[in-house]
């Protein structure tokens, strides 16, 4: 499949111009979902919810990989592929059977779907068919430090889902004070995690589409942790003083 330069670049813009949106608009409202989903209406399960707007970032580019069979599609744009794969695997495979979150609502899985989708083709079509990579990228420290960042923020996403899992019992909707690993530092540490996941992704590619991703993750989820960290000060006068909402020691 040749190169669809078009395409890449638009979706890619298209990921800078919504993050800043997304972010604007957070500024005023949290995203309607979760705590802050409004009552009344249409809304799935959680497990189910998860699985369906998820696993499109998993499937589209496996079928995009499956699909590749040009020479230059070798293990390093594999690896890349397979990275960005790892975390969707997750997330509906494993993540979407655990969940214990609130029921989510039908526009918020519809959008998700779509997100999922388009972003899913838009890194796996790039690093198969139009990223250029040098032969000695595979042994450069770039690559190496981005892995490694993705897996620590991998870690700490996986480790704070299990943290706010365990706070509540099967099919309750109750709020409780998170404690341990890096909610010690702050009130968002998933999306600490998730974010930590990208930018080494972005890190590892060095490409315009993985920045916009991870820019476009940052804008999106971000304001989120900030909307917690001031939601679980109001809700206990016991909430620790020195934890931070997103970033530690600092915001």
């Amino acid at each position: 499949m040749e190169c669809r330069s078009a395409a890449v670049s638009s979706l890619s813009w298209a990921l800078v111009v919504g993050g800043a949106a997304f972010l604007l608009r957070q500024t005023r409202r949290c995203g309607q979902y979760g705590r802050y989903a409004q009552p009344g209406g249409r809304c799935w399960p959680a497990g189910p919810a998860w699985f369906l707007q998820e696993v499109p970032a998993f499937l589209v580019p496996l079928l995009l990989l499956l699909g590749s069979a040009e020479p230059g599609s070798g293990t390093g744009r594999s690896l890349l592929v397979w990275i960005f794969m790892l975390h969707y695997f997750y997330r509906s495979c494993i993540y979407s059977l655990l969940t214990r979150g609130r029921p989510v609502p039908l526009k918020i899985i519809c959008s998700s779907v779509v997100f999922c989708s388009l972003n899913g083709f838009l890194q796996g079509h790039h690093l198969l068919h139009c990223a250029h990579l040098q032969h000695t990228w595979l042994t450069g420290v770039r690559l190496s430090a981005g892995v490694l960042v993705f897996a620590v923020g991998l870690t700490i996403n996986i480790h704070s889902d299990h943290v706010l899992r365990n706070l509540r019992k099967p099919g309750e909707y109750v709020y409780r004070i998170p404690r341990g690993g890096m909610f010690e530092l702050v009130s968002g540490a998933n999306f600490f995690g998730e974010i930590t996941e990208w930018c080494g992704f972005a890190l590892a590619v060095w490409s315009f589409p993985a920045f916009a991703f991870a820019f476009f993750t940052i804008c999106s989820i971000g304001p989120r942790a900030y909307h917690h960290h001031r939601d679980y000060k109001r809700r206990f006068e016991d909430y620790p003083r020195s934890r931070k909402a997103i970033i530690p020691f600092i915001l």
